[in-house]
C-alpha cells in the first residue's frame, strides 16, 4: 500500500470512566480498522489508563488521576509526537504524520464547571501551531446544540457554535452513529 495516499480512520469516543465501553470499543477498534481514536474520560485503573492493548501508542498528560483525554495510535506505520506545551489533563495535542501527511490533532474534554471560552482559548492556540499542516479537534465539550444533533442549545453550545463559525470550522458529529 502507498502510504502517501492513504486515509487515516479517526474516531472519537465519551468512555465516562468504564471499563465495560473500554472493553467494547476494544473489541470494535480492530474489527472497524480505526488508526487514531480519540477518547474522553477514559478508564483510569490504578493511576493508569486502563484496558487498552498493550500493541498500541497510548498518549496521556497531566497527572493521570485526573486525566479526561487520551488518544491511541493502533497502526506502526502512523507517527505521532506529543506537543507537550499543547497537552494537559483536559487536552493532548498531537502532530501525526503518515506518509506525505501531517495534521495536527487535539483530543479535548471541555469540564462544564469551568467557562466555556477557557477551553476555547486552548482550541485557539492549537489552530494558530497547526495553520500550515490543518487540524482535527475532537472534543467532549459538554455544551448543547441542535447543531451536533443534541435535543436543545444551551448558552455554551451557543458560544461554541458562534466560534466554530467564526474560525470557518467543519463540524464532522453524525447523528445516531454507532459505536467503533
Amino acid at each position: 500500500m502507498d502510504d502517501t495516499k492513504a486515509e487515516l480512520k479517526c474516531a472519537q469516543i465519551t468512555l465516562q470512566h468504564a471499563r465495560v465501553a473500554t472493553a467494547n470499543l476494544m473489541n470494535n477498534t480492530a474489527d472497524n480498522k480505526v488508526d487514531i481514536i480519540s477518547i474522553q474520560e477514559p478508564y483510569i485503573h490504578q493511576g493508569r489508563a486502563a484496558g487498552i492493548d498493550t500493541k498500541y501508542k497510548i498518549f496521556t498528560a497531566g497527572e493521570i488521576a485526573a486525566n479526561r483525554t487520551a488518544v491511541i495510535i493502533t497502526k506502526r506505520n502512523v507517527d505521532a509526537t506529543q506537543m507537550s506545551q499543547l497537552s494537559d489533563e483536559y487536552t493532548i495535542t498531537l502532530e501525526v504524520t503518515r506518509g506525505n501527511t501531517a495534521f495536527i490533532l487535539g483530543s479535548m474534554y471541555f469540564d462544564r464547571q469551568n467557562p466555556i471560552e477557557q477551553d476555547v482559548t486552548k482550541v485557539d492556540t492549537i489552530l494558530q501551531h497547526a495553520k500550515r499542516e490543518g487540524a482535527i479537534i475532537a472534543m467532549d465539550s459538554n455544551a448543547r446544540s441542535t447543531t451536533w444533533h443534541d435535543t436543545k442549545t444551551n448558552n455554551s453550545g451557543k458560544h461554541l457554535e458562534d466560534y466554530i463559525i467564526s474560525k470557518q470550522l467543519h463540524i464532522m458529529n453524525e447523528p445516531n452513529t454507532k459505536n467503533i
